[in-house]
């Protein structure tokens, strides 16, 4: 995994379009389970149409829901890409207003709002972790979790042993070879490096 920019809550957004009314919902997913709960809680069954799609990694699917094909479901994937995020889900329900908006202003409709929705939405950037597992001597353990710390490490679980403490690390990816060599410095070679 890689850092990927996310939505740090989610949000929504109204917009009435020549007399058709489109609601927006986007959301942090971390499955294709929770996109799927999070478009049957907020979808409408009274509306004319509920149409979505989702990003979560190299995982996609967009969803028309009666609408011609290729103009709702796919703007909507095209807005999340087009702005770079990933394990984002976004739901645009519409209720029909009597005017027809032809397939280029439906495409114009649902990729827009979702845009617009995804735009004013919060971003947080996720750090891709490793897992790492290391044995410390417990003379050394308050200096080698706080220049751990300091690296950017943090400890996930610490397992005491009578010859010292072993240790289970979340290191930041781009970090791991530099949390390595701390690592070894800190222990004098000692204390032996795993990656999970």
């Amino acid at each position: 995994m890689t850092d990927r920019i996310t939505l740090a809550a989610p949000h929504a957004l109204q917009e009435d379009i020549r007399k058709s009314r489109f609601l927006v919902w986007a959301a942090p997913i971390e499955s294709v389970e929770e996109a799927m709960a999070f478009f049957a809680q907020h979808g409408d069954p009274g509306a004319t149409h509920n149409c979505w799609a989702y990003r979560l990694g190299q995982q996609y699917r967009y969803n028309d829901d009666g609408e011609p094909t290729g103009t709702a479901g796919k703007p909507i994937l095209l807005a999340i890409d087009g702005q770079g995020l990933d394990g984002v889900a976004v739901l645009v329900v519409r209720w029909f207003g009597g005017i027809k908006l032809g397939a280029g202003g439906l495409m114009r409709a649902y990729g827009g709002c979702a845009a617009q929705c995804l735009r004013a939405a919060p971003k947080i950037t996720q750090v891709a972790l490793a897992r790492a597992r290391c044995h410390c001597d417990y003379a050394d353990l308050a200096r080698f979790k706080a220049r751990m710390a300091q690296a950017g490490a943090r400890i996930d679980q610490e397992d005491f042993t009578a010859e010292g403490a072993w240790l289970t690390l979340a290191v930041p990816l781009d970090g791991l070879a530099a949390a390595e060599a701390l690592a070894t410095d800190l222990t004098r070679g000692k204390g032996g490096w795993e990656v999970l």
